[in-house]
Parts: C-alpha cells; sequence; structure tokens
C-alpha cells in the first residue's frame, strides 16, 4: 500500500480511483488507514465477499490473501487483472499507470 501513496498524486492526475480491499473488519482497517495518513479508498472486505467477485486467493499457508491488481475503466469494465503469488508479485506503479494511460488509446 505504501507503493501506491508514493505516486498517489499520478493515479489522480489520471482520473484514476484507488481502492484498496483488506481482510480485516471496518474498525481495524479505519485505524490503520488513520495510522498511516492513507491518501486513498480503503474498504474492508473481512467476509471475502469481493474477493470471491474477482476470483482472488487465499492461501492458508502464505498467511492470506494474496494480491491481486484489479484495473477498471470507466464504464466498469475490468481492464486488466493481475494475481499475485506472494506479497512481492505486484505491479509496479510505473507499470499500472502505462496500463491506464493506454486506456485512452481505444
Amino acid at each position: 500500500m505504501a507503493q501506491l501513496r508514493q505516486d498517489y498524486d499520478e493515479f489522480v492526475e489520471r482520473e484514476t480511483a484507488v481502492v484498496v480491499l483488506g481482510p480485516e473488519d471496518a474498525k481495524a482497517f479505519a485505524a490503520y488507514f488513520r495510522a498511516h495518513n492513507l491518501p486513498y479508498v480503503g474498504l474492508p472486505d473481512p467476509k471475502q465477499t469481493v474477493l470471491k467477485l474477482y476470483g482472488q486467493q487465499i492461501k492458508i499457508f502464505k498467511f492470506g490473501r494474496m494480491p491481486a491488481q484489479v484495473l477498471v475503466d470507466k464504464a466498469g469494465i475490468a481492464r486488466y487483472v493481475h494475481y499475485g503469488h506472494d506479497m512481492r508479485d505486484i505491479p509496479k506503479n510505473e507499470e499500472m499507470l502505462g496500463l491506464i494511460d493506454s486506456l485512452g488509446d481505444d
């Protein structure tokens, strides 16, 4: 999540909302966002409702959810999905920003 904060203004310039989902309950999630002063939207998903809609995996032996990035265009269509194998397998901001820029080419 810290990676997203570094380039948050770049996402805003591209009219892109950043939404982070987490397994915590609403109270714990809100406390984390306040403590770390995160500028984007945080959505608690303790019952894994959204997780299941997008096919994000849970691996108990890897301590929970695997990372997933979904780029949804303004029409609500998922244009890019990346399912990580571990917490280091997360696309760089530059890659995501490039994908956002390429949506304007359609």
